[in-house]
């Protein structure tokens, strides 16, 4: 949603994302998604799975909401360079840009009920930050 319809947004949170769909297939638990999303290395399902693909599809010339990233450092499904990547590129375009990497837990990005607290306030927080200004 963020970068195909970022003017609907005053404020987006991704958390552990699937984002980089050309490489996803490679990465942990990727290649076990192919029947879903389709093989990236076959050049014919490429041209598909890149019309929805956020790493691809992202342009830096584009107007962005503020965007939170949050993932997991031991996510076993989805890697954090998912996240790590499209945040990355993000900032360097000079987008707002929050993340939030936890270095325990696994794909809910958090691995107790204290850090999933931590992540759900920090969730919040940048949510009235920036939605509260917007309306200011």
């Amino acid at each position: 949603m963020i970068t195909q319809y970022p003017e609907l947004f005053g404020a987006v949170i991704i958390g552990v994302p699937l984002l980089d769909m050309k490489r996803y297939s490679h990465l942990l638990a990727g290649a076990s998604w192919m029947a879903e999303y389709g093989d990236p290395d076959v050049p014919e399902q490429w041209e598909y799975i890149k019309t929805f693909s956020p790493y691809h599809l992202f342009d830096e010339t584009r107007s962005y909401p503020p965007v939170m990233f949050y993932t997991s450092t031991k996510d076993d499904r989805v890697h954090p360079g998912h996240a790590r990547k499209l945040a990355a590129r993000m900032i360097a375009a000079g987008k707002d840009v929050t993340y939030y990497e936890n270095v325990e837990g696994g794909h809910a990005g958090s691995s107790n009920n204290s850090q999933a607290a931590y992540v759900a306030t920090l969730s919040y927080e940048f949510l009235w930050e920036n939605l509260s200004n917007a309306h200011a």
